[in-house]
Formats: structure tokens, sequence, C-alpha cells
């Protein structure tokens, strides 16, 4: 798929020196922060909330789940 441009204008100072900060902080440009932030939002935006925890139930269904709660008691009382 061939690759498209956007050009963004009229961003705020504040978002603009945000995402610059955010770029230096994870070692990539600031087009490369920005499309990755793009990306992951259509992700998120593609998938609801029911649609994940009906996709979890399903990858967990038939697993023998330890009680958490219970253990974390028995191990403060060791």
């Amino acid at each position: 798929m061939k690759a498209k441009s956007i050009s963004i204008r009229n961003v705020p100072e504040d978002v603009y020196v945000a995402l610059q900060a955010m770029a230096k902080k994870n070692h990539r440009s600031l087009q490369e922060q920005i499309k990755l932030i793009l990306e992951q939002e259509v992700r998120l935006s593609n998938r609801s909330f029911l649609a994940k925890a009906s996709e979890w139930r399903r990858r967990l269904q038939g697993r023998q789940l330890s009680d958490t709660v219970k253990a974390i008691r028995e191990d403060r009382n060791r």
C-alpha cells in the first residue's frame, strides 16, 4: 500500500512542544512520533472495548485461574 502524506496546520504551541519532548524521549523524529500516535489511535478506535473483552474471555476460557487475593493474603501471613 502506498503511503500518503498529511499536513497539520495551526498546532497549538504546547502540543507541539509536548510532541517534540515525546519524540526526543523515545529517540524518534517528530514525524515518526506523530505517525506512531496516529497509528495507535486508529488501532484503538477500530476495536471496541467489548470486542477486546470478548477476545480475552475467549483466550482465557478453560484456564484454571488462581485466586490472587487469597494468594496475596497467604503470602502476607508468612
